[in-house]
């Protein structure tokens, strides 16, 4: 069912980062059921190509169209881009979600760990914002939206080292949000900027942090109530139904109501 304030973006099209696993899977169907045409984007493509014919077999009336994207590298980024413009116009939805963790400390960690954090996490996401800016002033789309899937991990330091580095880029995100929020206004249009920031949230990104420990990765979510994927899709669909066009919704902090910290 179309959730009220959605009707406007129907045929319209999203580009969700990460769109193969978690979060940005749930965010992509939850956007092809409210009738957006949807590219899904991720290093493979195989997740978000089962994705795509279960939302086509459930009758959703939007579309997923799967396509392969190293974020990490600016040509494929760039490429990305192209391909839409040229296939279907441009972005009217930008959803920067693609991020990942390494288990770097700052004391002992690798730089080939850190640049793999900042090239996904910070640079990928702002290459994407500035594109999606772009692709929408070319064709005078006064009202997209461009949102930010960060974490709590952007506003509070947690004393575990090897997290250190990935808050940083996560700060990084925080500021980026606010930065292009001024850019914005600056340019006198409509487009919004929202930072959407969840505390943990169920899902592969401890098994892919802690990748040669998989018990420690498990125990990450045994411990504690967690968020689910859904529960920042609502927060996307909650943002993207935001009527009317003159408010702001700037971050949104999400955890569960038993977690205090």
């Amino acid at each position: 069912m179309a959730r009220r304030g959605m009707e406007r973006w129907r045929d319209r099209l999203a580009l969700v980062t990460g769109a193969s696993v978690g979060i940005g899977a749930a965010v992509a169907r939850a956007l092809v059921q409210q009738g957006l045409k949807v590219v899904g984007c991720a290093r493979t493509v195989g997740n978000i190509e089962e994705l795509a014919a279960e939302c086509k077999s459930a009758g959703y009336p939007g579309t997923l169209i799967p396509y392969r994207c190293d974020l990490s590298n600016e040509e494929d980024i760039l490429s990305m881009f192209s391909a839409i413009r040229s296939q279907h116009s441009g972005v009217d939805i930008c959803i920067n979600n693609a991020g990942l963790g390494r288990p770097d400390s700052l004391l002992s960690g690798s730089t080939s760990g850190w640049k793999e954090m900042l090239n996904v996490n910070v640079l990928a996401l702002s290459i994407c914002t500035r594109e999606a800016y772009q692709s929408m002033k070319e064709r005078n789309v006064d009202d997209g939206h461009i949102i930010n899937i960060n974490s709590m991990s952007g506003h509070r330091v947690v004393p575990q080292s090897v997290t250190h580095f990935y808050s940083a880029t996560k700060y990084a995100v925080t500021a980026l949000t606010e930065g292009l929020r001024q850019e914005l206004r600056e340019a006198q249009t409509h487009i919004r900027a929202t930072c959407i920031s969840p505390g943990v949230v169920e899902t592969q990104f401890a098994f892919r942090l802690h990748d040669k420990d998989p018990e420690k990765a498990a125990a990450t979510y045994e411990h504690m109530k967690c968020l689910q994927p859904e529960d920042v899709t609502k927060a996307v669909i909650y943002v993207l139904s935001t009527a009317p066009q003159h408010v702001q919704i700037g971050d949104i902090q999400m955890r569960p109501t038993e977690q205090v910290t």
